[in-house]
């Protein structure tokens, strides 16, 4: 039985790392967000040490780790700008860290880490949980089985949130990286996954809370659009109901995926306690396209595209 802490356990995904957590049959020691609603934690684990403090979390944990009790693993769910420094902590109490998307904001974060990992002898890894759906492995390997195809490939994907979203730190593009980084990450990574590297990719719209453009793939051309607008479903949302549109083509014809989505956490955590895990090298070409999307002035180049493995080389088409 692995020994696990949290941190950012009042957010939206941290109820489905403990699940990930309880249904690996590991238990949770302790756990942290400065928000103290968190009485989901008596349907998982009800006698994890919480704190509201990061810094006396902190504290617990060294102080177990120099007990001879400390934690083998830091799930990581706080906001996108501390995962960097959560990560951190996890290695110095000699654990390796399980973080959400993204890993982090920046390249160079990446490499730090994987320095931090060698001199610590721990491990950085992070969710990329549609490598693990069933739906998208079969389609992996129809692909792989292909020689020298070209395919069309279109991603929507809308989410819609209300107000509370851009004044939420979600809505921070400091600390968000903003919606091709929040909720474009994942797509983004399975794109890469499905159809090779990026070769250029161009962006066309960009709003705080809108985004679209292309990318061309070794094996793939494609469009892409996200939103977190109610206005931009093509359907009318009722309350208590659906608000979210995930549609990706290729070649016309849909993929279908849409089901499957409740255990993919458990599925990564299981993977990853097996040694099978997503590290420093499996997010970094993901992490690498969103920071020069991020970065684009659509003012001044409207349309561009960028070479993402080539720090800060910027072209106008």
């Amino acid at each position: 039985m692995r020994r696990f802490a949290i941190s950012g356990v009042a957010g939206y995904v941290a109820p489905r790392h403990l699940k990930a957590i309880r249904d690996t049959g590991n238990r949770l020691i302790a756990a942290v967000d400065p928000h103290d609603s968190v009485g989901i934690l008596d349907s998982y684990f009800p006698d994890v040490a919480f704190f509201s403090e990061f810094e006396r979390f902190d504290r617990h944990l060294e102080k177990l780790r120099r007990d001879g009790e400390g934690i083998d693993y830091l799930s990581i769910c706080a906001p996108n700008h501390l995962h960097d420094a959560h990560i951190r902590l996890a290695l110095r109490l000699d654990a390796d860290a399980i973080c959400e998307k993204p890993l982090v904001l920046n390249p160079w974060n990446l490499d730090a880490l994987a320095e931090l990992e060698n001199e610590t002898g721990q491990r950085v890894f992070t969710i990329l949980q549609l490598r693990v759906h069933p739906s998208l492995i079969e389609l992996r390997k129809k692909l792989q089985a292909e020689t020298g195809k070209r395919h069309q490939v279109r991603l929507t994907y809308i989410t819609s949130r209300g107000p509370w979203y851009r004044y939420s730190w979600k809505g921070n593009e400091g600390r968000s990286g903003g919606v091709t980084t929040n909720i474009g990450i994942h797509f983004f990574d399975m794109l890469m996954w499905l159809f090779g590297g990026v070769d250029r990719a161009g962006i066309h719209l960009r709003e705080p809370g809108r985004a679209a453009g292309t990318i061309t793939l070794d094996r793939a051309d494609v469009t892409w659009s996200l939103s977190i607008n109610k206005d931009d479903l093509p359907f009318e949302p009722e309350p208590g109901k659906k608000t979210t549109y995930r549609s990706i083509t290729v070649d016309g014809e849909e993929i279908e995926f849409s089901g499957g989505f409740t255990d993919l956490h458990t599925r990564v955590y299981e993977e990853t306690i097996a040694g099978r895990g997503f590290g420093l090298d499996d997010a970094r070409p993901s992490i690498e396209l969103v920071h020069y999307l991020r970065k684009l002035d659509l003012v001044s180049k409207p349309v561009v595209v960028v070479s993402p493995g080539i720090a800060g080389e910027v072209s106008e088409v």
